[in-house]
C-alpha cells in the first residue's frame, strides 16, 4: 500500500508538472497529457533506481530521452492514430516518424529528464526517507 501512495504522488506531481509545462509552451494540452506526463515522470525517476548511483547523469538523461520517446510514440499512436483526438502533430518537424515523434523534440526530453531526475530523486529523499541523492556528472 506505501508503494501504491509513493507512486500516486509521483505520478500526480510528474503529471501535474508536465501539464503545466505543456500549457505554457503550446498554451493548451490535454487531460491525457498529463497522465503521460505522470507515467513519463514515473518511469524516468525509476532509472536511478535501477542504476548505480556512479552512473553519470548525462546517461541517465540520455536514457530518459529514450523512454519518454517511446511511450510519446506509443501514446501518439493510441490517440493520435486510432482514436483521431489529435492532441499533437509533428509531420512538419524534421526528423519525424509517423508525426508522433521527432528529433527536435528528443533533444528537448534530455534537459528534462535531468530535471526529472533530480526531483524525483529528492521527493523520494524528502517525502519517503529514501536515501539522499548524489550524482556523477560525468
Amino acid at each position: 500500500m506505501k508503494v501504491l501512495l509513493k507512486y500516486a504522488v509521483l505520478v500526480s506531481v510528474g503529471g501535474g508538472i508536465y501539464y503545466l509545462i505543456e500549457v505554457l509552451w503550446r498554451g493548451h494540452s490535454h487531460w491525457t497529457m498529463a497522465v503521460l506526463g505522470g507515467l513519463c515522470f514515473l518511469v524516468v525517476g525509476i532509472i536511478n533506481e535501477v542504476l548505480d548511483w556512479d552512473t553519470p547523469l548525462w546517461q541517465q538523461a540520455i536514457y530518459g530521452a529514450v523512454i519518454i520517446t517511446a511511450l510519446e510514440l506509443e501514446a501518439g499512436i493510441v490517440l493520435n492514430l486510432f482514436l483521431g483526438l489529435e492532441i499533437w502533430d509533428y509531420s512538419n518537424m524534421p526528423f519525424n516518424f509517423m508525426g508522433q515523434i521527432c528529433l527536435p523534440y528528443f533533444a528537448l526530453w534530455i534537459p528534462l529528464s535531468v530535471a526529472g531526475i533530480v526531483l524525483d530523486d529528492y521527493l523520494r529523499y524528502w517525502l519517503f526517507g529514501e536515501e539522499k541523492p548524489q550524482y556523477k556528472l560525468w
